[in-house]
């Protein structure tokens, strides 16, 4: 566990690193005794002072949601992100990818809240009633830590690597699609790199919803009305290289596109 002192400069650092454009040794070797409620405090720390400079919660993200994610970082459980205002991309305008340290794509489904979720007790019926609609999404990843070389409290940390979400035009119900059993093929410059199911995602994205909404419960937090939430990916993670454009099509939900550039806006 760490003091309150080492967690302010540990925020301070991945403060500076976004910023600047800066990636920084792993926090697991600066700290070494980090660990997971420390992490947490971290990434909340510097949630609160982009909140504090005008910025506004757009939603949330999971991630670690693959058996094969959590067992590469040795947990039993996802974990998760902020999405801010200031993150969302749009399909028509390009983004400069060098405004990232180590930037990366991954396809998700987005549940887009039309009523508050329940705290503790959160279901996955909840979830789907909750939910106004399904959309196909892209969630631009990034990492602040040097070389992706991240232990668990890194990620968390680093607000789970978030940096960016577009949502598709697609606008469905849970009612008219089966949330657990979409396939979804990624291109890229209009080749296809990727095929995958939302059925990766815990077995059913739903549940990574429900686990989200009891998680942030524990840290006096809501999924609200108009949230944005990112399940986790259904592929893996593809590096972003400036120039390309990738697209996601879902069965039965559409297709997102985001293309990147090489210049700073």
């Amino acid at each position: 566990m760490l003091t309150a002192t080492q967690r302010q400069t540990a925020a301070g650092l991945l403060w500076a690193a976004e910023r600047n454009r800066a990636p920084i040794q792993p926090l697991t070797s600066t700290f070494a005794d980090i660990d997971v409620v420390d992490a947490y405090e971290i990434q909340l720390l510097n949630i609160r002072r982009r909140r504090d400079a005008g910025e506004g919660v757009h939603g949330h993200k999971v991630g670690l949601s693959s058996p094969a994610m959590q067992q590469m970082m040795g947990v039993d459980e996802p974990d998760y992100g902020h999405l801010l205002d200031t993150m969302v991309l749009t399909e028509d305008q390009p983004v400069p990818a060098d405004r990232y340290c180590y930037p990366r794509i991954e396809v998700e489904i987005a549940y887009v809240l039309g009523d508050t979720l329940p705290g503790e007790d959160c279901t996955e019926d909840d979830v789907l009633a909750a939910t106004e609609y399904l959309a196909p999404s892209i969630e631009l990843i990034d990492s602040r830590i040097a070389d992706w070389r991240i232990g668990l409290a890194d990620t968390i940390a680093d607000n789970a690597s978030s940096a960016g979400v577009v949502l598709g035009s697609a606008r469905v119900r849970p009612a008219d699609l089966d949330p657990a059993d979409i396939d979804a093929v990624l291109f890229q410059d209009g080749a296809e790199v990727a095929r995958g199911n939302t059925s990766a995602v815990l077995g059913n994205p739903t549940t990574a919803v429900a686990w989200l909404a009891r998680k942030v419960a524990s840290f006096g937090v809501k999924l609200e009305a108009g949230h944005v939430i990112l399940p986790g990916s259904c592929t893996r993670a593809f590096d972003v290289r400036a120039g390309s454009t990738f697209r996601a099509e879902f069965a039965g939900l559409g297709s997102v596109a985001l293309t990147f550039t090489g210049g700073d806006q």
